[in-house]
């Protein structure tokens, strides 16, 4: 691994440790040129998932896309940065499980809108605003009653 302050390119592992979903391992390293130290991270690397859009264009699957789109409909509401990155990740990992070399992006929309509905409802709300690309107020209002609904269901079983 080449150091990012001297461009030697060997170095030593000192501690390897997973990191967030499991499907990462850091490594802290050591020059063996410089002697400073410095962190990589090592993923598996995946098949490439193609996502179907809308218009029938197809596109290799993009986690930073769909974490984009989470973060915009999280934008000023109290969701962490890391509340968001395991979602997106957990959206990533399910979206690889399903065993397909394809999936279509409303698929991926629905993964995440149902899990921004439990993560934060004003967040679900606002990206099912734009990826049901509500036209007038009365769709919009369908699917608020629905969280509604759902809500009171929720609360009459617990």
């Amino acid at each position: 691994m080449r150091c990012q302050y001297c461009n030697f390119l060997d170095s030593k592992v000192i501690d390897s440790r997973t990191a967030g979903d499991g499907n990462t391992i850091r490594r802290r390293r050591e020059c063996l040129n410089c002697g400073r130290r410095f962190t990589t991270y090592e993923r598996i690397e995946l098949t490439p998932l193609m996502v179907i859009k809308r218009d029938g264009r197809r596109e290799q699957f993009d986690v930073s896309k769909v974490k984009s789109g989470i973060y915009h409909s999280c934008d000023k509401l109290p969701v962490s940065m890391k509340e968001i990155d395991d979602l997106a990740s957990r959206v990533e990992q399910r979206a690889y499980s399903t065993s397909e070399s394809e999936i279509s992006s409303q698929r991926i929309g629905d993964m995440v809108m149902e899990e921004l509905k439990e993560l934060n409802e004003v967040a679900y709300v606002r990206f099912a605003a734009v990826y049901r690309k509500f036209t007038d107020l009365g769709s919009f209002m369908e699917e608020l009653q629905k969280l509604v609904t759902e809500n009171q269901q929720k609360g009459e079983l617990n």
